[in-house]
């Protein structure tokens, strides 16, 4: 992933199309790392489908707690859209804010979305994250990409949807941190270097 040289960033970002299925890629790599024992905290996205396939619900699944934090507003059938529940997103951006203030290894933010890139959402619980040093992990849609890199500016990797690439990026932060008992901590020696 790196030349050797650089050191892979505490920051990563999944960017992802329409097609890819990155709520179960970064929700199976959370689940993953939890049962090998590490420390991680923060949300992943499961959704919930009829029998025709057709997504019906969105829910948050709480790392540090395995609780299901419903996100979504049920409309009705000729609905077009679905409705975030504001208590849903309430309930999940203290489920983030937890996992920064309790020392988790990896915050993991299911979305840096269109929400997000307006000055919504969850966007004040990545500052918080990134502002104390964690490493943190999140998915990017290919058209919020720019409104991610305005945000963070060159501090993080870009990851393809891939497991491979996130084990790998994974694989390289993983041993700094239990190298560095102060690994996380905010202050100083947060530095980032950008890898595609």
């Amino acid at each position: 992933m790196t030349d050797g040289s650089a050191e892979a960033p505490r920051i990563a970002a999944i960017i992802y199309r329409g097609e890819d299925d990155v709520d179960t890629l970064l929700a199976e790599f959370a689940l993953a790392r939890l049962a090998a024992g590490d420390r991680l905290g923060g949300i992943v996205q499961r959704n919930i489908k009829d029998a025709a396939g057709k997504k019906i619900d969105m829910q948050l699944i709480d790392l540090m707690t395995g609780e299901a934090i419903g996100i979504s507003q049920t409309l009705g059938s000729g609905a077009g859209s679905c409705k975030l529940d504001a208590g849903g997103l309430a309930e999940s951006a203290q489920a983030v804010t937890r996992a920064v203030a309790s020392g988790t290894a990896l915050v993991v933010i299911n979305k840096f979305s269109k929400q997000e890139a307006t000055g919504k959402g969850l966007r004040n619980e990545f500052a918080e994250a990134i502002v104390a040093g964690r490493p943190l992990l999140t998915a990017v849609p290919e058209k919020c990409a720019d409104a991610w890199r305005a945000f963070i500016g060159d501090e993080g990797a870009v990851l393809p949807c891939s497991r491979a690439a996130i084990e790998s990026w994974w694989a390289e932060i993983a041993p700094r941190l239990t190298a560095s008992p102060g690994c996380g901590a905010s202050g100083g020696g947060r530095e980032h270097k950008t890898i595609c």
